[in-house]
């Protein structure tokens, strides 16, 4: 099979062949979309090279912010055709993978904005006796080389939120994209090159996550790793980034906390939809409902007669809801959990079954807190019930978990909102909304095991500047 260019490598604004190809697989028909070529040791020090020699960081924010509007505008105009690529590339349902399409612009554009915000400020020196006739100020510089790892589940969004505040900036980037989703990756790069970014400004290396990953992590001229992924890949990049900055997203159980009868209908279509979108393959994907009892009984027959009602079906079909999981491999992992949760006392109020890499929306009862299930990531279609009589108790059960990246709470007392966002451990807490919500200018990252920094462009922009000092005697 010929390779499109966007089937190869990107360095330096070019496009290599590689020696070796991998084949990346529809998950929903199973056939061959692409092959694409492999990179090796040998490009990660290519690609690096290339990054530290683009030029990024001579270009003024109003050419930061040109590039990136280019950029934003750019993916609007392609947006049919991405979003075709996206439902091929990961079986995302065709109104979710159009949403991620529209965000990703989006992203570009908050990025785009902040390229002229960069500043420092002046310093009072002389507040201290040893400062007198000294005048100080501070001002951000770009850091150099980033690396940037991406998951599968946002091959677009969350590559668009590791390269546009980088590009902001004025950083340069190579990207080492999921292994099943980087043709949509490869496309990006292709965009932000006809916008006229320098060569080597963005590069992409798609291939083997443990080789490549390591390799990028280790290099010495790379000054900063962002990763979004599993907790245990994370801890490996902490363990080997030396003193690189380092921001991590790695994931979580999120739990969503029902205590009010008047928001009743509003919970249980949002927990619908933040379980089960693009079958629970979502970092911020409701995995833990706690339901006050007083309501939990008329929450379930809502929110069961909504899982019936789920549209499974071609992923390319507007109507479809629900679709396959990225891989059977992935699907298997599920069904072993949920079996295991089902032998140790755990009751299935619907689904539990598996189909290749189908598993049926799934709703479990009685979970005990120590199965993997409820203590673990899922990222999966199923989500775990548990009730209540005290708000102060839920507080304490959302929080006994490894994970805190984002919580919902539904309630009609200020009061608890705000005794909510004191001691729930997470890095957002969303009232009277599920933990999915997410728009990409806000703050977005979590606590724990979920990670370390913030992503959001004004935010990332931060991590991915370094603040120096001047010090005028006058």
């Amino acid at each position: 099979m010929a390779q499109n260019p966007e089937s190869r490598l990107f360095i330096g604004g070019r496009w290599i062949e590689g020696r070796k190809t991998f084949p990346v697989v529809n998950p929903y028909t199973g056939a061959e979309i692409a092959r694409v070529s492999a990179a090796e040791s040998e490009q990660v020090e290519e690609a690096v090279q290339a990054a530290q020699s683009s030029g990024m960081s001579s270009l003024t924010g109003a050419q930061r912010h040109a590039l990136l509007e280019t950029v934003a505008g750019e993916i609007r105009r392609r947006s049919a055709e991405l979003t075709a690529l996206l439902v091929r590339e990961t079986a995302k349902p065709l109104r979710y993978a159009a949403a991620e399409v529209d965000r990703a612009a989006q992203t570009f554009s908050f990025a785009a904005e902040e390229a002229r915000r960069i500043h420092g400020e002046t310093l009072e020196l002389d507040a201290h006796p040893q400062g007198l006739g000294h005048f100080g100020f501070y001002h951000r510089f770009p850091l150099g080389v980033i690396a940037a790892i991406s998951p599968f589940n946002f091959p677009l969004n969350l590559v668009a939120h590791k390269l546009a505040p980088a590009l902001a900036a004025g950083n340069s980037v190579v990207l080492k994209p999921a292994s099943a989703t980087p043709l949509i990756a490869l496309a990006l790069a292709d965009i932000i090159a006809g916008a006229g970014a320098p060569p080597g400004a963005v590069n992409v290396l798609p291939g083997k996550g443990a080789e490549l990953g390591l390799a990028l992590v280790r290099h010495p001229r790379v000054r900063m790793v962002t990763f979004t992924g599993s907790l245990e890949v994370g801890r490996t990049i902490r363990e080997n980034a030396g003193l690189k900055r380092v921001t991590l997203e790695l994931g979580a159980n999120s739990a969503v906390i029902v205590e009010d009868e008047n928001r009743l209908e509003e919970a249980v279509k949002r927990c619908q939809v933040g379980a089960f979108a693009f079958s629970g393959q979502v970092c911020i994907s409701v995995q833990r409902i706690l339901l006050n009892r007083k309501l939990a009984d008329s929450f379930l027959e809502r929110f069961l007669a909504g899982v019936a009602s789920l549209r499974r079906g071609d992923p390319m079909d507007p109507e479809t809801e629900i679709g396959p999981m990225i891989s059977e491999t992935e699907a298997r992992r599920v069904e072993s959990w949920v079996n295991e949760a089902l032998d140790g006392g755990a009751r299935a109020l619907t689904g539990g079954k598996r189909e290749g890499s189908y598993y049926e929306p799934t709703v479990l009862d009685q979970v005990r807190h120590e199965m993997k299930v409820y203590s673990r990531e899922l990222f999966a279609p199923v989500v775990c019930i548990e009730r209540y009589s005290d708000f102060e108790e839920a507080l304490l059960r959302a929080n006994d978990s490894e994970y805190g990246l984002q919580a919902g709470v539904y309630t009609e007392s200020m009061d608890k909102a705000l005794l909510a966002f004191r001691r729930l451990q997470v890095g957002g807490v969303m009232i009277n909304e599920y933990p999915t919500f997410r728009v990409d200018q806000m703050p977005y990252g979590g606590v724990k095991g979920s990670g370390t920094g913030r992503e959001g462009p004004r935010f990332a922009v931060e991590e991915m500047t370094e603040l120096k000092l001047c010090v005028i005697r006058t």
